[in-house]
């Protein structure tokens, strides 16, 4: 019955503040969910100051709320088949060479750098960490979210060519950079002697080559299934099957479930669309996942906004997150920058690019729950309140200000059915 509650008052508030937003702010329904989630929680920090008695029961609602169990296992396949489904995999193809190189190199080089200026900049606020526990912080916060990324692109109207590279790096980054993070926790946990390269590298077949042929192999099997029959109902779940039923099973044999569902929605949503369904199926999947996308992007949202009930963010932490800021971005235009530069000689990238890539690459709710993640016997707290503080920067300050950001530099929205390189 707590489950059901704790679900009943996120889904009211969800309502609640989307009507709100929609009727009066007008924002992107992300961006909007969380400002009025922030600051009913700013509200409720100070209500909760002066004594009123209910606030201490919200508080202890939120607090009860497995934020990493409730996103990572739960939401996040859903909302990344939902995003998969609708990309074009053609263009997708086009674009390989530089979706792989910032999806693998670029979070790759962004944990490293991020790791590293940390490290030296954490003793100057009198709190030295170890190099692994900095590292591990690069991990978290170098992926781009895909949630957040999808959900605010559909409003800044930025040219195809260059929002399939934001989109394609954001579905499969989360999954690399789970990887990465898992080795750095399986490194800072048992020692860099016992967890040597060749573990290292073992973990990472299994984890994402792993995870990318399983999302093939049931990518296919539904293909299959949805090509051989014409009934809307049980096509529309079975693809709710794949979801679940090939996320715990990635779970089972220890390989990505993010990647799995990825690679899977990729080729339901090219083959399966194209070859495997009729119009009318075609029309209530969509319906039925874009709904689903919808109303978990509420839920997520506002439980983003909703942890400033619980999270205890010192002004030493602030001072802190607002120099993480600072790195992050510069490690962001480094990341992009690089793997772009190498690719020179088949595409060709110009400023603009480079800046909507480096300002487009949003934290989000992946970077919290990993965040949450960390054992006590870390310095969690620290590591949470930093987080935190970022993610929130990069959805509302990058995200309202994308929009504008792809108008200033004089990018336009290609036609339908043109491509233009930018």
């Amino acid at each position: 019955m707590e489950i059901y509650n704790t679900l009943t008052v996120l889904l009211v508030v969800a309502a609640v503040f989307g009507y709100v937003n929609y009727r009066f702010l007008r924002l992107p329904s992300t961006i909007g969910l969380m400002i009025l989630s922030l600051v009913s929680s700013l509200v409720a920090v100070g209500l909760g100051r002066l004594g009123v008695p209910w606030i201490v029961t919200v508080s202890q609602l939120v607090r009860n709320i497995d934020f990493n169990q409730v996103l990572m296992q739960v939401m996040l396949s859903f909302l990344l088949f939902a995003g998969a489904i609708h990309v074009d995999v053609r263009q997708l193809g086009a674009q390989r060479l530089p979706v792989a190189a910032l999806a693998t190199g670029g979070t790759l080089l962004s944990t490293g750098l991020v790791g590293v200026a940390m490290y030296y900049l954490l003793p100057l606020f009198g709190i030295p960490t170890p190099l692994i526990h900095c590292l591990l912080f690069g991990a978290l916060i170098s992926p781009t979210d895909p949630i957040a990324v999808l959900g605010i692109l559909k409003k800044a109207r930025i040219p195809k060519s260059l929002e399939i590279k934001i989109v394609g790096e954001s579905l499969f980054n989360d999954g690399i950079a789970v990887v990465v993070f898992v080795s750095l926790y399986q490194i800072a946990v048992v020692g860099a002697d016992e967890a040597g390269p060749a573990s290292i590298g073992l973990l990472f077949l299994r984890e994402a080559v792993g995870g990318m042929v399983l999302g093939a192999i049931l990518g296919y099997v539904a293909f299959w299934a949805l090509r051989s029959i014409d009934h809307y109902q049980v096509e529309v779940l079975i693809t709710l099957a794949l979801v679940m039923g090939g996320t715990a099973l990635a779970t089972a044999l220890h390989t990505s479930g993010p990647l799995a569902i990825v690679v899977a929605g990729l080729i339901v949503g090219d083959k399966g669309r194209s070859l495997g369904m009729s119009d009318v199926t075609r029309e209530y999947l969509d319906k039925f996942w874009e709904l689903l996308d919808e109303v978990l992007n509420a839920i997520l949202f506002v439980l983003i906004g909703l942890e400033m009930l619980v999270l205890d963010i010192s002004n030493t932490t602030l001072l802190i997150g607002g120099v993480a800021i600072i790195v992050v971005l510069l490690a962001r235009l480094i990341a992009v920058a690089i793997p772009l530069g190498l690719l020179r000689y088949r595409y060709h990238f110009d400023r603009a690019t480079l800046r909507i890539l480096t300002w487009g690459g949003l934290r989000g709710g992946i970077s919290v729950a990993l965040a949450l993640s960390l054992p006590s016997t870390m310095p969690r707290d620290q590591i949470v309140g930093v987080t935190y503080i970022v993610v929130i920067f990069s959805i509302l300050v990058q995200g309202l200000t994308i929009g504008p950001l792809v108008k200033r530099l004089g990018l336009r929205t290609v036609t339908e059915g043109v491509t233009t390189e930018h």
